[in-house]
């Protein structure tokens, strides 16, 4: 792609990326340029997130700071009995599996999205932040044409997207579903984002449209209340750090599960040479079974129940508790969303990895404004303990892991994924494809994955049938893949080599594009 003179940006839509290649032609930065793309994703990317989900924002700035901005969403503070919850399932069907999440106004809990992008833009970003959200105002109000990979996430979405007027006003104005070709206009978005950008995002937590999210929420069997926007913070946390071989990782730390359970998985994946094992070969498959298996026992034994324990992080990777599953790595492996992510980097060494999500939407929008709630107490990922039981008014433990790898103190990979439960195997497995066998980015990002979750190991196309042969017990299934799916995840990933060279990949799996100025 030769040298970056600006800046670039990989992410799930080339309309998203080129919200935020306009910054730097405006003269902004990575953090501008991320923001402008999230906001743009809101339209492009509608069904993946929304401006009242979640996420988190890791950054690396030109001045050596690391920070994970954590705007993921928080539970309620209060409880309500559940005969007055409005909670109910629906199946997401992928073609090859079937997913069931929950929605309803009960699914809803503190959405983050907005503040988040507002604040680190405020801090760190450059441009004002009306000119941030117009590339997003003018996708809402003049309409972006339909894509394949639109219709088919909306066709898998449609018991939600259907589910009230005014969600099928924007997905489904003539009474069916748009499809490719047609376009999707979101005016009442447009026209809210731009309100907001002149009054300010604190509108969205404490103005009209606030009251009007509470008082249907407490009308129709949701949970929120005044306090739990009125109390919502953006959080700025120290990163999980790790080393993989020789590389400095960075990325999401507790209470979020993805990023410590990624560490945990790299730590056991450091045991072996991988570049004497080779990639795709059986053995280098037995090793990323068992790993996979391994951490999610792991999970379930030392981290879900001491997740908001203090010093979970050192206990969790210890090198003692690391050694206990690498013992039995070892004795394994000699017999035998909704989401989207966009990665950023300048010329002026600042790089972004934001991961931003809706769930699949709860179905309510607020009245007049365009805006999806998000589903979050309706994802089973993220509620291991079983729906309703949460503790209130915490932040809700994600898979989300926006992750950027440095070397010698500069972004070397960015990247991050969506995909719910897949989310962080699917970073696992680009990272080692990076590092381990040294692929160039768009290989490393759209070969072959599997993702093991119980007891079924999913494979994509493209293994060999003597790789597969001998990957599973007599208590497991196999489920082979007739296509890459967005199952697996999409891992938009930006690159720096040694010589100061930047490429991008954009995961095809989830509509990906890179683009560069």
């Amino acid at each position: 792609m030769g040298k970056v003179i600006r800046g670039t940006i990989a992410a799930g839509d080339a309309r998203t990326a080129a919200a935020g290649i306009e910054m730097f032609r405006l003269g902004g930065n990575a953090f501008d340029a991320a923001a402008a793309a999230v906001l743009a994703s809101f339209v492009t990317e509608s069904s993946l997130t929304s401006a009242a989900g979640g996420g988190f924002l890791l950054a690396h700035t030109q001045a050596n700071q690391n920070i994970l901005f954590d705007f993921f969403s928080q539970t309620p503070i209060y409880k309500r009995p559940q005969q007055e919850i409005n909670f109910y399932p629906v199946d997401v069907n992928f073609g090859d599996a079937v997913q069931e999440f929950h929605v309803g106004m009960g699914a809803i809990a503190t959405p983050g999205n907005i503040g988040g992008i507002f604040h680190v833009q405020q801090k760190l970003g450059k441009l004002p932040f009306h000119v941030v959200t117009e590339p997003a105002i003018h996708y809402a109000k003049y309409g972006i044409e339909v894509n394949e990979f639109q219709t088919y996430c909306w066709q898998i979405l449609q018991p939600i997207l259907t589910a009230t007027k005014a969600a099928r006003q924007i997905y489904a104005p003539k009474g069916v579903l748009l499809e490719v070709g047609d376009k999707l206009f979101m005016p009442d978005f447009a026209a809210t984002l731009n309100y907001l950008a002149e009054r300010g995002v604190q509108e969205f937590y404490r103005g009209d449209i606030a009251r009007q999210l509470i008082k249907d929420c407490q009308t129709d069997g949701g949970y929120l209340t005044d306090a739990d926007l009125a109390q919502y913070q953006v959080i700025e946390r120290e990163p999980l750090t790790i080393n993989y071989r020789g590389n400095t990782l960075l990325t999401n730390s507790p209470p979020s599960s993805g990023g410590i359970l990624i560490a945990f998985a790299l730590e056991l994946l450091s045991q072996f040479d991988l570049t004497k094992i080779g990639f795709g070969t059986p053995l280098h498959l037995k090793i990323l079974t068992a790993i996979m298996r391994l951490t999610d026992r792991a999970r379930k034994e030392k981290y879900d129940t001491s997740i908001y324990q203090t010093d979970i992080t050192e206990t969790f990777l210890a090198a003692a508790q690391i050694t206990e599953y690498a013992l039995q790595l070892n004795s394994v492996v000699n017999k035998w969303g909704s989401t989207t992510h966009l990665s950023v980097v300048d010329d002026e060494g600042n790089a972004a990895s934001v991961t931003t999500s809706n769930g699949e939407g709860c179905g309510y929008i607020i009245p007049g404004t365009g805006i999806m709630l998000n589903n979050m107490l309706g994802e089973d990922d993220i509620n291991p303990h079983g729906f309703h039981q949460w503790q209130e008014n915490v932040r809700i433990s994600s898979m989300m892991s926006p992750t950027i790898v440095l070397k010698d103190n500069r972004p070397e990979i960015v990247l991050g994924s969506g995909g719910s439960k897949r989310i962080r195997t699917a970073i696992l497995q680009v990272i080692s494809n990076i590092i381990d066998f040294q692929m160039p980015v768009d290989l490393a990002v759209n070969s072959s994955r599997l993702h093991w979750e119980d007891n079924v190991l999913n494979l994509e196309p493209g293994w060999n049938e003597e790789a597969i042969a001998n990957l599973i017990s007599a208590d497991e299934k196999a489920l082979l893949w007739n296509k890459q799916n967005m199952f697996f995840g999409g891992v938009h990933t930006v690159m720096e080599d040694e010589s100061e060279i930047i490429s991008g990949a954009g995961d095809r799996r989830r509509n990906g594009a890179i683009a560069s100025i």
